[in-house]
């Protein structure tokens, strides 16, 4: 580490608006601790009380998809371990904030996430609400309609989620999401 620039790094966040950024292996009790400097953080930027609220949910919802994704042990191990960990940042953009993570997928299961954001893109907020009631209910079909904690992040979202997916060597891809709040 002896060639780690932190004042570039520091230039870099001030530059994307970086606010709280974390890399790193996920657990609860990590998630529960970031949660808590994420809620105060914005309480002392004084947003309002329904983007507080609004961007701590979709925080914690990232939190724990990665926790879940970083967890498995069905990912392959020739990146050197960086399966295991996860990136999640909060940031601004102009008066609206910006909740990102990534981490590795396995090749074979990133079809069915995409597809689900996929299935959500161009929806309405009414559309949305009528899509999270059904879920929640369970009389949509886990495979064919999108995840909960997808449909929740689009209908706090300002715009469409906006999400990619980088190839790797392997059997891995790194996928990315941001939500706009």
């Amino acid at each position: 580490m002896a060639g780690f620039d932190l004042f570039a790094l520091r230039d870099v966040f001030a530059d994307q608006g970086v606010m709280i950024c974390f890399n790193g292996p996920f657990s609860h009790s990590v998630i529960e601790e970031l949660g808590i400097a994420v809620r105060k953080y914005l309480e002392s930027a004084d947003a309002p009380t329904s983007r507080v609220a609004d961007v701590f949910a979709v925080f914690v919802e990232q939190a724990q998809n990665l926790k879940n994704y970083t967890s498995r042990e069905t990912l392959g191990r020739e990146d050197g371990g960086s399966h295991r960990s996860g990136t999640l940042v909060i940031a601004r953009e102009g008066e609206r904030y910006v909740v990102s993570s990534g981490n590795m997928v396995r090749s074979e299961d990133i079809g069915r996430v995409v597809d689900r954001l996929k299935a959500l893109d161009g929806l309405d907020k009414a559309a949305l609400k009528v899509a999270y009631k059904e879920r929640l209910h369970g009389s949509a079909q886990e495979e064919n309609g999108a995840g909960l904690g997808f449909i929740d992040m689009a209908r706090r979202a300002a715009e469409p989620l906006r999400f990619s997916v980088r190839e790797l060597t392997g059997d891995l891809v790194f996928f990315s999401i941001s939500v706009l709040i």
